[in-house]
């Protein structure tokens, strides 16, 4: 039972979406530009590098608050689960920002959404995950590339602490948190599977902090004529 209230605390969380408010705010629809994705990548292009931060930051910043919260509530009374709690309620999250109910399910593909259960499950997977997924970024440009690599650092780093047994769980609840982050990564992978498609053939499109992403949404940032080029990836 916990495990679903913690579920749907983080959902009740991912499913506010900083890309589609911060897009109504300026007077758009961000689903009906660029991608058509609501994420932290198609904000940059569309709008510009300063809201695709903003839109970065509040992404992770929902994963961050809904952990703490799980775990001011119940951490005293399951001090055991401590990591379990939070991985669910992270996955709630991302759960939340990809399939929001009150934007018929479409959202982003919830990578910054992940950084922030990352951040706030376990201080280890801090500076893995940034090494992972900046090292392939700034290297490649490929924020797909880089986002999938993130998915499965974590996965493999969440066995490999399993097994060292830095979380302090007994079998059956390790391979429980195995099996979550697993679910997880396959999620992460059926969300980028056009992006897949696209780095096979050498066609993704690259994604650049320092120059110039922002679309002209009166002329060339419509969906129907983005569509193709490469897919947000966040």
């Amino acid at each position: 039972m916990i495990r679903l209230v913690c579920l749907a605390i983080g959902y009740a969380f991912g499913s506010l979406q900083s890309a589609y408010i911060l897009g109504r705010i300026k007077g758009i629809d961000i689903r009906e530009h660029g991608s058509g994705n609501a994420g932290t990548t198609n904000t940059l292009r569309v709008l510009g590098t300063k809201a695709g931060l903003i839109v970065f930051a509040g992404d992770m910043l929902k994963s961050i608050i809904a952990i703490l919260i799980v775990k001011a509530l119940f951490l005293a009374k399951y001090p055991e689960l401590g990591i379990l709690l939070s991985i669910y309620t992270g996955a709630g999250c991302v759960l939340g920002h990809n399939f929001p109910f009150y934007l018929k399910f479409k959202g982003g593909k919830g990578i910054a959404t992940t950084g922030g259960m990352m951040i706030a499950s376990h201080n280890l997977f801090i500076p893995v995950g940034l090494l992972v997924f900046f090292s392939i970024f700034f290297t490649t440009h490929l924020v797909s590339l880089g986002s999938l690599m993130l998915y499965i650092g974590f996965f493999v780093q969440t066995v490999i602490m399993g097994q060292m047994g830095i979380f302090g769980l007994e079998t059956p609840r390790i391979i429980e948190l195995y099996i979550v982050v697993f679910m997880l990564t396959l999620l992460a992978v059926y969300m980028h599977r056009s992006n897949i498609k696209r780095l096979l053939a050498g066609n993704e499109r690259k994604t650049y902090l320092l120059k110039k992403n922002k679309m002209d949404i009166e002329t060339n940032g419509d969906a129907r004529n983005y569509k193709g080029e490469g897919e947000d990836e966040n």
